[in-house]
Formats: C-alpha cells, structure tokens, sequence
C-alpha cells in the first residue's frame, strides 16, 4: 500500500472510531408511556439527537412489553415513566389503552437479575404520575402492636418506640418503594402530591428545555430550574436507596419474595422463619404473605419441594399455636378474619375449626360495641347461612338486644326477632339506626310483601331529616314494584319539606317499575309540589322527562 493510501486508510479509520465512539457516548433514554405522551414528546423534541436516543418500552397490544425490551438487551441511562399512579400500578385513563407498569413487575425484574441491563445503568429517573415519590406511609404499627408489645411485658414507652421503628421499616410509602425499585440511582424525580396531567406537564417541559441548556438532563444531579417550575405541583427527588442506608437489608428480604432466583420452597422457608419470629414483625409482614399464598397456583402446588415446605409449615405445632394467640388478640375483625384464612390455607386449621374461630371472632365482637362496619362483616360472614347452626350453641338469642347494632348483628345470625328489630329501626329518627338497618338490608333485603308495606309506612310517618332520606334511600335498593307503596310515595312528596326528601322519593320511583301508575296526572302532581332546587336539574327532572317519555 502506498503512502497516499496508507494515510487515507487511517483518516477513514479515525472517522470510522469518532463515529463509534460518539454512538457509544449517548445516553438511552427509556419511555414507559402507559397515558400521555407529552412528556415524552417534549424531551425527544429538545434534546439532541447526537447526545440522547430514545427507546419506548411499550408495545401497543403486547402485555409482555417489560419482558421484550430484556430480551432485546436494552439499557437505559435515563427512564421516563408516564401514567396515572395508584400505588400498585401505572395506567392510563385512556378507554382504549390496556398497558399498564405494575410495581411488582418492576421489582421482579429488578430483584430477579432477569434483565439486569435494563435499569442497572440509570442515572436519572422521571415519574410522571401523582403520589408517585409520597413520603406518608401505606402501612404503620397499629396500636394493636403497641397494645400486644405492652402485654409482652414492655414499658408502653419502649412499645411506642418499637412500634415507630417497625413503621418506619415496613410503612411502604410510594417514597420508600421507589427507592427500592430503583437502588442506587443517583436522582429520581417525582411527585409528593398531586401532578399535572400531560397537557399541563409538557408545556412545563417546553419552558424548562427554551431557559437554557439541557446539559442537566442525564448528569444525575438535581435541576434548580425543574424543580422550580414543578415545585407548585408538587414535584419532589429522592435518590435510590443504598446498602449503607437504614432498613437497607428490609430490601434485600423483601427481593427474595420477588426474585424468580428464590424457589418457591425456599420462599416458604422464609415465610416459616418470619412467622417462627417477633410477633410484632409477623404482624408487619402479614400483608405481604398473604399476597405470596394468593399467588402460589394450584399446579405450582403439586411441585414436590413445595409440598415438602408446606408440610413442615403445617406440622409446626408451636408455631401454630402461637399465631392463633395472636389472631385471638387481634381486635380489627376485618384483619382477624383475613389472619384466620391464612391459618386455613397453611393447614393448620380444618374447615370445621375455621368456623369455629370465625363464630369465637364474632362472639368478641358481639360483647362490646358494634358500628356499621362491623354489622356488615358479620352478614357478609354469614351471607350462606352456615353459620346459623354454629352460632346457636352459643345461645345468640340470649345477646343484648337493646341496641339496634347488636339486634342487626342477631338478625344477620338468623334471629327473626333481631330482624323485627331492625325493620322498625329503619323508621328511627336516630340517623346511626337507621344506617345500621340499612347495612344489614344490604344482605337480607325485604322480599315479603306486607314486610315491604310496614316498612314504607314507618318511612313515610318519619319527620323530614337526613334519616328519612336515609331511609328512603335503603328503600330505592328494593326497586318497589307495589303500586300502593308508589301510591304512598306520590302522597309523601307533596308533603315533602326537603328538597333532599322529594330526590330520594325520584329516586325510589327511577329504581322502581313506576309504569302502573305513570300518568299525566303525576306528572302534573310532581311539577305542581316540586321544591325548588339549588342544584339546576336533579333527579326530580330526570324523572319527571322518564314519565312525559312514556
């Protein structure tokens, strides 16, 4: 080869390593786009081409996007997350958009090392959702903790200590699972509160990128002028968390739940230790092993080694009898009866004995005081009626009777007097009565007629207040098809004295088959005594244009 062409095969080599080499100097940025695509569209505008190439990791109609773009080797330097956030998941309002990000996805990649690219490079990470970096956390120690630490024998101080310090590992805020997710990133950005929907969010962006140069993006420290004019929507950073940092090792065992590295026998032999341990640990973690038993399919259930660790769960006597202590001390129902379902799927309870500790529950319950709620699990509980037989061994017929909340928990145990009870109750003008009726009409509704016709008569009588339309409102669920009942309502609403009262009437009729009686001369009767509403057009209206429709 000659000097000449020696020479120029070396320009063109040099040209040739520039080139590579300033490929290999951009940065990736990453699009999650699962809502709007604005911002998205505003930094794909202004950033240069020569420094940043963008990837979008959705695939429109493919619900294993997150798992092609592994496949496909792609490693993000920058990742902008777009979507409404709830906490578990990214998605979009859009009627015609299925893709979603969930967070357990995103911590199975990261925990899995199943596409350790993807994300392992980030310096910069853009969360583009409301609540998406919110420092107040999901779950805290409940006094229950506290009250089981001090029973323990701890002073109620060192309880309450004990208990900050357990909230503080396992609160779970958005904040504290983001920095999870995303470990060691040097800066991710967010939002504490509220964000701006993307027409709002990319003019933002535009105003951002058109002050100045965007040599901030991608250097992994903090913008002054971002965070400026996101401030008062409330954007907010963090950066991932850290192996120096507290709680630090509360990741690493809450990855093997995740990680698809970690058998499902070995995720067993961790649960068993878990519950083997600090009861006010256990109490923290109940959510999560709930979640990993709702998981575990049936197929996945004949694998031999996950047999194996189910029985040694299950065989584990001391263990056993320690959780039911706690179940037992355990005063949410709501959670007791969550706690004794897990007790049944473990195995350590039969389907005899499950009932059993759900009649005990119930039993606790119905010795102290009962609100709303509370009426309402027990006849959700007993919604098949199995429970009847069991209950009357313990002489249920024999509880207070004094209070409506006891009556309707009786009724929904079977006691026809507690049911006389609430049906009266539901004419009470106490408004807390009349809410307990109503919870306990929601799973026994009237179906006997003359019942039915007692019922809107002892409404009907009620004095015009948040509690007749309370009442009336319970009565609308029963979609009335009695014409002397309509009759009755008719006559009520030119009575009426609240606007309130005659929409809940409208709203009786509306739920009701109102064609027997629907006639020119209700119509005039429902304009002629109408009141006059505050709102414009309301329910009275509605009803009103259904009969002239007629």
């Amino acid at each position: 080869m000659g000097t000449f062409a020696r020479s120029a095969f070396l320009v063109a080599l040099a040209a040739s390593a520039c080139v590579l080499d300033a490929r290999a100097q951009k940065s990736t940025i990453c699009t999650i786009t699962v809502n709007s695509a604005d911002e998205r569209d505003s930094f794909r505008h202004y950033l240069s081409p020569d420094r940043f190439q963008f990837v979008e990791l959705v695939e429109r109609g493919r619900p294993d996007w997150l798992a092609s773009a592994c496949k496909q080797q792609v490693q993000c330097d920058i990742l902008v997350v777009s979507g409404h956030f709830a906490g578990t998941e990214f998605y979009s309002s859009k009627f015609d958009v299925s893709e979603s990000l969930r967070v357990d996805e995103m911590e199975r990649v990261q925990c899995s090392g199943s596409c350790p690219g993807l994300f392992s490079q980030l310096k910069e990470v853009y969360l583009f959702g409301c609540d998406t970096l919110k420092p107040e956390p999901v779950r805290s120690a409940t006094p229950e903790i506290v009250r089981s630490l001090v029973r323990s024998g701890r002073p109620r101080s060192e309880a309450q200590r004990l208990a900050r310090g357990l909230s503080e590992r396992h609160g779970e805020s958005s904040r504290d699972l983001m920095r999870r997710i995303f470990a060691d990133v040097p800066l991710i950005y967010g939002f504490y509160s509220l964000a701006p929907l993307g027409r709002t969010a990319g003019p933002l962006l535009t105003e951002f990128f058109e002050m100045g140069p965007s040599d901030e993006i991608g250097s992994g420290r903090p913008s002054d002028r971002l965070l400026a004019l996101f401030g008062p929507a409330s954007m907010t950073i963090a950066s991932g968390l850290r192996d120096s940092d507290p709680h630090a090792d509360f990741r690493r065992q809450s990855c093997q739940y995740f990680d698809d590295r970690v058998s499902l026998a070995q995720k067993v032999g961790l649960i068993h230790r878990t519950m083997r341990g600090n009861a006010a640990e256990l109490r923290m973690s109940f959510e999560r092993i709930e979640r990993f038993f709702a998981s575990v399919s049936e197929n996945e259930r004949q694998d031999a080694s996950l047999k194996q660790a189910l029985a040694a769960l299950s065989r584990d006597r001391s263990t056993h009898e320690r959780y039911l202590s706690l179940v037992r001390d355990t005063e949410d129902p709501a959670l007791r009866v969550r706690m004794i379902a897990l007790a049944r799927t473990v195995g350590w309870l039969s389907a005899a004995e499950q009932r059993a500790e759900t009649v005990r529950m119930m039993l606790d319950m119905l010795a102290g005081g009962l609100t709303y709620g509370e009426v309402d699990l027990i006849c959700s509980l007993n919604k098949d009626r199995e429970l009847d037989q069991e209950l009357h061994r313990f002489k249920v017929s024999k509880l207070s009777a004094d209070k409506t909340a006891h009556a309707a928990a009786r009724a929904c145990l079977g006691s026809a007097e507690g049911r006389k009870r609430v049906l009266r109750a539901l004419a009470s003008p106490d408004d807390r009565d009349v809410q307990i009726a109503q919870a306990y009409l929601r799973h026994r509704p009237i179906i006997d007629a003359g019942e039915l016709r007692a019922a809107a008569a002892g409404i009907a009588r009620m004095p015009g207040s948040s509690a007749q339309v309370r009442a009336l409102e319970t009565l609308a669920r029963h979609h009335i098809a009695d014409r002397e009942i309509l009759a009755e309502l008719a006559r009520m609403f030119t009575e009426a004295t609240s606007v309130s009262v005659q929409r809940a009437i409208a709203e009786i009729f509306i739920r009701s088959d109102y064609r027997p009686i629907a006639t020119p001369e209700l119509v005039a009767l429902l304009r002629h005594h109408r009141l006059q509403s505050p709102d414009g057009v309301d329910l009275i209206d509605v009803l009103i244009g259904r009969l002239e429709g007629l």
